[in-house]
């Protein structure tokens, strides 16, 4: 079973403290798998592998354009959250997932990261969009005829952190986009492919609800799960009184908190 929960507009460092306090209820197997599905405020994120050179817009522009800097322990390099994005975050133990051949109990983190990108590509199918991994890169890309190196636009962006087989961090799904904000950075250091959108491949913005929706499905599909919608955080941790998802105010006391350790 994973509950997936859809938080709406999250700022990141609230995002990140968040994720902290599921890893940990999921650690001590207090809650089962966790997908959150949100959208960020504008944040540029580096992660572990990030160049502070692909960042390529001054402080004074990243301020005129509201977008905030973080630093964080994921994998990957530099990548862009924002309105019109779906970000997921699955919390999931993975001892509870097999390999595809049977042989172990436990997926292996390479494992995982494929099955989030079957996930988006079935997800982009469902709206008619072919879609396709590149050999050596993490994420999904556009796959489109004839295939050319730059034909091959990112649709998607993966990366992930496993401490003790629990999952944190996950993927950012571009769906209606403004994607003027990757002019800001070098996307994932890499210069000879685009950043695309949905929206962009479809000629029309999306229903961001349906394509949430979507992922949940295909999540169900290829991690082999039943998927519960829970609409409040209170009820997925299991008490009485119930907050709206939509105004997470709750979790926005985690502020107050020390900063912690991502990936």
């Amino acid at each position: 079973m994973i509950s997936v929960v859809q938080l709406g507009t999250v700022d990141y460092a609230t995002g990140l403290r968040l994720q902290q306090q599921l890893v940990g209820l999921r650690k001590e197997e207090k809650i089962s798998d966790v997908l959150l599905l949100l959208e960020h405020s504008p944040v540029i994120t580096l992660g572990r592998n990030a160049k502070a050179a692909n960042v390529v817009a001054s402080p004074e522009l990243l301020a005129q354009r509201g977008v905030e800097l973080f630093e964080c322990d994921r994998g990957g390099d530099v990548t862009f959250h924002g309105p019109g994005q779906i970000v997921g975050y699955p919390i999931f133990d993975l001892r509870g997932f097999a390999t595809p051949d049977g042989k172990r109990k436990t997926l292996g983190a390479v494992e995982f990261v494929r099955r989030l990108e079957e996930v988006l590509i079935r997800t982009c199918a469902d709206f008619a969009i072919p879609a396709k991994r590149v050999a050596g890169l993490t994420g999904v890309w556009t796959n489109q005829e004839p295939a050319s190196a730059r034909s091959e636009a990112k649709l998607a962006a993966i990366g992930v952190h496993i401490s003790r087989f629990v999952t944190s961090h996950g993927f950012a799904l571009n769906v209606n986009t403004d994607l003027s904000f990757f002019n800001l950075i070098i996307p994932c250091g890499i210069k000879a492919k685009a950043v695309t959108s949905m929206q962009q491949e479809l000629g029309g913005a999306l229903d961001l609800n349906a394509v949430a929706e979507s992922i949940s499905r295909n999540v169900g599909a290829v991690f082999s799960s039943q998927m519960l919608w829970v609409e409040t955080l209170d009820v997925l941790l299991g008490r009485t009184v119930g907050v709206p998802l939509q105004r997470p105010a709750e979790i926005r006391q985690l502020h107050k908190e020390d900063d912690t350790t991502w990936a």
